[in-house]
Parts: C-alpha cells; structure tokens; sequence
C-alpha cells in the first residue's frame, strides 16, 4: 500500500508565500462634500496601505464632482478588495484601476503626471550647472536671485525623482511636489455624462 509522502517535520521546509506586491493607480470619482476623503483614504489605512500619491480637486462644478487619484502598493487581492468597498461607499460614484485597465488593453499604463517645485541655492559654478540641467529636464525658472533659483518641473514621477535627484549635489534646498494625476488613455470618460 502505498501512502502519501508526509512533508518533514523541520521549520526549514516551511515557506513564507506572500503574494506579490503591485503598483496600482486608482481614480475615484466622489460627491464634493466634507468627509468623502477621509472615508476614502480610511479605507487604505485600515488595511495598513501607504498611499505613495494622493491628489484630489473638484473637476465638474455643475455636478459637484470631485477625482481623487491614489497611487498604492500592495497585495492583488487585498487591492481589489479596496477597490470592491469603496465602490459601496455612498458618496462615491465609480472607482477605476487606471493601471489594470491600461494593461488589459496592451498599454504601458495611464497617462500619468506631477509637478514639483524645486528650490536649489547656489552660486559659481553649480548654478551654471543647475540652470543647464533645467534646461535638458525643460525645468522652467518661477523664482530667482542672485543666490537661488525655483524651477518647476512637470512630468512623469520618475523623472520628477531624478531631477531631484541631480539637484541635491547643487545646493537642493526645498522640495513640494503635487502628486500624481492620471488619466486613462483613449476618447472614453471615466463617467458618462
């Protein structure tokens, strides 16, 4: 007779799989009243989620609508289980995974952006370097001495993070950064009418 194999009875065959941890940028649309954010935002931390992006504006006056955008990171299924109870929060009118939608339609991902205030104090020669480096990122100057620059950069958060990046060694000062807004690519809204 023939009996299943028992595993050994040792710790070292003990396996800690952890389902593996993914990007994901959500984008929901909610009433523009006092409270949707924080119900919103109590849903990740309940589950002990960083959110690494958070931004949030009123984008239909008329409908008092407003967009939140977060960018997280974590389990698949925990991920979809937020996403599934913030879909029944009443103030909240529809909850779109801009990463999962733009990689099940063959993208790289949403059309993502930040911009960033960057203040970086200097003189000489790391000043020249600063203002050169502006110009190759197409950092614009907002603000400017005879001792300082503010530059405003807009673009992808990774090319946001190596500016700054570049900037440290020249006298980086200050940083303030917007967090990430996205959109999905494509003619559709995220809401119909």
């Amino acid at each position: 007779m023939n009996l299943p194999l028992q595993p050994p009875a040792s710790a070292y065959f003990i396996t800690d799989d952890k389902p593996p941890v993914v990007a994901r940028t959500l984008s929901i649309v909610v009433d523009n009243e006092p409270g949707v954010l924080a119900r919103v935002i109590g849903l990740f931390s309940g589950r002990g989620y960083n959110i690494e992006s958070l931004t949030v504006s009123e984008t239909d006056h008329n409908k008092h609508l407003s967009r939140i955008t977060v960018v997280t990171r974590g389990a698949p299924g925990v991920i979809e289980q937020v996403k599934s109870q913030l879909d029944r929060i009443v103030p909240v009118h529809k909850v779109v995974d801009l990463t999962g939608t733009a990689t099940g339609q063959g993208e790289d991902g949403p059309i993502e952006r930040e911009l960033a205030l960057v203040k970086v104090a200097g003189a000489g020669d790391d000043r020249v370097e600063a203002l050169r480096l502006a110009d190759v990122f197409r950092a614009k100057v907002v603000d400017s001495t005879t001792d300082h620059f503010v530059f405003e950069i807009t673009g992808k958060t990774s090319k946001i993070e190596k500016f700054i990046q570049i900037m440290a060694p020249l006298g980086l000062v200050e940083v303030c950064r917007t967090g990430v807004a996205a959109m999905s690519r494509g003619k559709d809204p995220i809401i119909e009418g």
